[in-house]
């Protein structure tokens, strides 16, 4: 059994790659456990209980000095570094019961092209535009990293383009290509995301990646950034096309609706939200995606705020936009016999209207 005393956070990080974990998950007074296709488990091996000192050693040694002042006096900490050249590491440093504790999200280096994803391919024709905003959703773990990272990558590989990205922490990373790529990352290149959204436009970009739509601010720059010439990528945590329009309009006073569906219905180009499913035969996940494309007739229900109506435009048998619901996702995977019915029925959009689909 390995000492505690000598055990590292590379280590496990290492065991948990080796494994295919999603994460690997550290706290004093527990041996580490991983999660793995969603469920979490303890990690395999004969591993020690960590001790909380150890842990908060574990931790405390992945952190600069100011980090550790910063998690010292706010007891969490969000950063990202990399291990060995396999992957890059997103993790959350917190207390729990007054001891230290951190998940580690493990991200391979290597970005996967959207093909190996198994995305449809209308995602390779959204990354075509000039301008504009793409929004990837779907709830935590849902693969919204993966997608952007192989989105991105199109571009990186295929524009002369300056790609700009303001990330907290930052994840995949992107090596220049046919683009110039600038990765800044909150609390090491930049202070907050504010002053970093505030300065992206001055900075000469073309795409930009905000890793996350967290306020009314971020997303005005965002949409600001899309009507006058970017091309905008970033995700919102919601389940569908819909949930995410009516969060944004949400987010604003009552009285600005009007005009915000008329900014979201010129600049918004695609909406992209996505589940991880557990494959059939045991073997890892697939992802399930809703796809809505702002086609001429989704812009014009969205600039009058018809947003209910979108749900049929989506599930139109072969529609030219290459659109699609999760229920129909998720039908296609069952035909193809990557996904059993009874786990498609768990992550289904509309539960009736699945199991009517499943019986035709």
């Amino acid at each position: 059994m390995t000492d505690a005393s000598t055990l590292t956070m590379q280590q496990l990080i290492d065991v948990g790659y080796e494994l295919k974990a999603s994460d690997v998950m550290v706290k004093g007074g527990s041996r580490p456990f991983i999660k793995k296709d969603s469920q979490v488990q303890p990690m395999p091996g004969d591993w020690p209980v960590i001790d909380p000192v150890n842990a908060h050693r574990m931790l405390s040694e992945l952190m600069t000095d100011r980090q550790r002042e910063h998690f010292a006096a706010h007891h969490e900490m969000d950063l990202g570094f990399n291990v060995g050249n396999h992957c890059r590491v997103r993790t959350n440093v917190y207390k729990q019961r007054g001891v230290t504790a951190a998940v580690c999200r493990i991200i391979p280096l290597t970005i996967r092209g959207l093909e190996e994803l198994g995305m449809p391919p209308s995602l390779a024709e959204v990354v075509k535009h000039r301008q504009g905003l793409v929004l990837v959703t779907g709830p935590t773990g849902s693969g919204k990293t993966t997608t952007l990272a192989a989105m991105i990558d199109i571009i990186n590989r295929s524009r002369k383009a300056h790609i700009v990205t303001v990330e907290d922490p930052l994840e995949f990373v992107h090596q220049d290509k046919e683009a110039y790529v600038s990765q800044r990352e909150v609390g090491i290149d930049t202070d907050d995301f504010e002053p970093a959204l505030r300065a992206v436009v001055r900075e000469a970009p073309d795409v930009i990646l905000i890793g996350e739509m967290r306020d009314i601010k971020t997303m005005n720059v965002a949409l600001q950034a899309g009507e006058t010439g970017h091309l905008v990528f970033s995700t919102v945590h919601t389940s569908s096309a819909y949930e995410t329009l009516d969060r944004i309009i949400n987010m604003f006073p009552p009285h600005e609706k009007n005009h915000l569906c008329l900014r979201l219905a010129g600049s918004l180009r695609a909406i992209i939200a996505q589940k991880l499913v557990p494959r059939a035969d045991g073997e890892g996940r697939v992802a399930a995606c809703e796809i809505l494309v702002a086609s001429p007739t989704v812009s014009k229900k969205i600039e009058d705020g018809h947003f209910t109506d979108l749900y049929d435009l989506m599930r139109e048998p072969d529609n030219y936009w290459g659109m699609q619901t999760m229920n129909q996702s998720l039908v296609k995977h069952v035909k193809d016999g990557v996904i059993t019915a009874e786990t498609a029925m768990q992550y289904a959009g509309i539960l009736s209207e699945l199991k009517q689909m499943l019986r035709r």
